[in-house]
């Protein structure tokens, strides 16, 4: 069981800004930019191409939505989209507020933002939706 798999049952707490019978959006905790959010199947699959289509089409629907709201929380000139898929094993994709290319550099150092910060975060991505 992956780490977002436990997400998804409760056993790990998680700052959630979004979620259907499906599909989960979480804050990353070491996130790139305030905003960064995961956006994962709840149904486990390791690689997003290996999702069946009417999964990886709603994902896809459920990220745009939640992008939206990412562009009325966080100022920022766009929502950059990532799937790099290495780091954990379940399918997911990255929304990371952009206002310059580097912001999507998964290279740079992250952010380490406080519970509390999080949460403010996460309550205004969830106000926005």
């Amino acid at each position: 069981m992956t780490i977002f798999s436990k997400i998804v049952a409760g056993e790990i707490p998680a700052y959630k800004v979004a979620e259907t019978d499906d599909f989960l959006a979480f804050l990353d905790i070491n996130p790139l930019a305030e905003g960064h959010v995961l956006v994962i199947p709840k149904k486990e699959v390791d690689y997003l191409f290996d999702l069946d289509d009417v999964t990886y089409n709603g994902l896809q629907v459920f990220a745009k939505i939640v992008a939206v709201a990412i562009g009325k929380a966080i100022p920022c000139k766009r929502v950059g989209v990532a799937v790099i898929g290495l780091e954990v094993p379940h399918a997911h994709i990255h929304l990371i507020p952009l206002n310059h290319v580097s912001d999507i550099n998964f290279e740079r150092p992250k952010l380490n933002p406080t519970a509390q910060q999080l949460e403010v975060t996460a309550e205004k991505i969830r106000q926005a939706l």
